[in-house]
């Protein structure tokens, strides 16, 4: 103890001079080759009730779902916990309905469709015949409408007995004809009725009200149980219709209201995601949805309770619902989740059926980052372009269709013959 003080008394001798020596200024060969600590870090508490124990078993609940061997193990887990969850009707007679879904979904329309799917009045159509598809269509629509002998409908039941096998029948007559010109249609690809279309997904946050977990701040759950008239499915994916950091004109949405107020109730059951097959399915991609609106959203029952401004918010409402469950159920079955955000776009279509009035929708799923801890430095927003509605005909009278409107007809082709790149 003694040399130490007298050492430390030497005049000159100071830290500095110590520090910028140069033995002292080269690092050690010996730091790479250190012993790994003998003790483990301190982390906190998983079982606690502190904020950070809450934040530890966070962590340990992603990291669980990074490890997970395959996909089905990851969405298991994903899924298993049980909590009251807002259940998302894409059909819906809720007024403004659309900017609601908007908000829960993170998606921004754009009116009218992309370029590459739009149809313009100058493009030349030489391998395609217009007519042959056209009595194809009216064909159809005098099978179901005239020819065959139906009973008196049930109250807001009459689209079951015309539109609906209308779509039914329609949609694998023209996917048979147009395979010739787009080999996507071909035996590769699936066409399913009535498919079940499921999503479950986190979006905003909240504090529980009351009960045993009164105080927690708890994520908005939601679910979407859809099932369009009919889909078709595809070994490849559609091209993409913009970049993936491609932010759209306009503005999101922002609700400030609980989900309550659309109104939306809460329901516990199975958080489940499915396109509508199984994981090991080879036809994992979507290529277009066909959907019909019910009874109550008609046009003529709208303008009879005097709100005309509520006509397109059906279709709008439920092409952001029904593809964004579409296209996020996709990605998740590629191995993506809120955590692990997608790195290519996920792009899917719809046509959805009023009777004789018909709209069209395209959908680019750009992040599936939607809880508030992903979407804080999270500048992608997914993106749906549609269109208005347009009837595809004025009337049927006397075994004939009057009116027909060529340009629905050719929009309906254009969305068909849509393929990847690559074919």
């Amino acid at each position: 103890m003694a040399v130490f003080r007298a050492w430390r008394r030497l005049p000159g001798a100071y830290l500095g001079q110590f520090m910028h020596s140069e033995a002292s200024a080269a690092p050690s060969s010996d730091a790479a080759a250190s012993p790994a600590p003998l003790y483990p870090p301190v982390v906190a508490s998983a079982t606690a009730k502190s904020k950070a124990a809450k934040l530890r078993r966070r962590e340990l609940y992603y990291q669980r779902i990074h490890d997970a061997p395959t996909v089905e193990e990851k969405l298991e887990i994903y899924g298993r916990r049980q909590r009251l969850k807002y259940v998302v009707y894409p059909q819906t007679w809720t007024l403004n309905a659309d900017r609601w879904y908007q908000h829960f979904t993170k998606t921004v329309f754009v009116p009218g469709l992309p370029a590459s799917i739009a149809v313009g009045k100058e493009e030349q159509k030489d391998d395609l015949d217009l007519a042959e598809l056209r009595s194809i269509v009216c064909e159809v629509l005098l099978q179901e409408y005239y020819y065959q002998r139906k009973q008196r409908p049930k109250l807001f039941r009459a689209s079951e007995q015309g539109p609906a096998p209308f779509i039914t029948h329609l949609v694998p007559k023209l996917a048979a004809r147009l395979a010739c010109l787009n080999p996507v249609l071909g035996p590769s690809s699936v066409i399913d009725f009535q498919p079940d279309v499921n999503f479950y997904w986190l979006r905003g946050e909240t504090v529980v009200p009351r009960g045993h977990r009164r105080g927690r701040i708890d994520p908005f759950r939601f679910q979407i149980d859809d099932k369009p008239r009919c889909q078709i499915r595809i070994r490849k994916q559609l091209s993409e219709f913009e970049p993936l950091d491609y932010l759209g004109p306009g503005d999101i949405p922002v609700i400030q209201h609980l989900p309550d107020r659309l109104p939306l109730f809460k329901r516990q059951y199975q958080n489940k995601i499915f396109i509508g097959s199984q994981i090991s399915d080879p036809c994992c991609y979507g290529h277009t949805q066909f959907h019909l609106l019910p009874d109550k959203v008609k046009r003529e029952r709208l303008i009879g309770l005097k709100l005309t401004d509520q006509i397109e918010v059906p279709y709008r409402a439920n092409a952001v619902a029904s593809l964004f469950a579409w296209t996020g159920a996709q990605a998740m079955y590629q191995g993506f989740w809120s955590e692990d955000d997608v790195t290519r776009p996920f792009v899917s279509q719809a046509v959805i059926f009023e009777g004789r009035y018909v709209a069209f929708f395209c959908y680019q799923l750009n992040t599936l980052a939607l809880t508030v801890d992903a979407d804080k430095n999270n500048p992608r927003r997914n993106i749906c372009w549609g269109t208005e509605s347009k009837p595809l005909y004025e009337a049927i009278e006397n075994s004939d269709v009057k009116g027909f409107n060529d340009e629905v007809l050719a929009q309906f082709v254009k969305f068909l013959l849509n393929r990847p790149k690559e074919l």
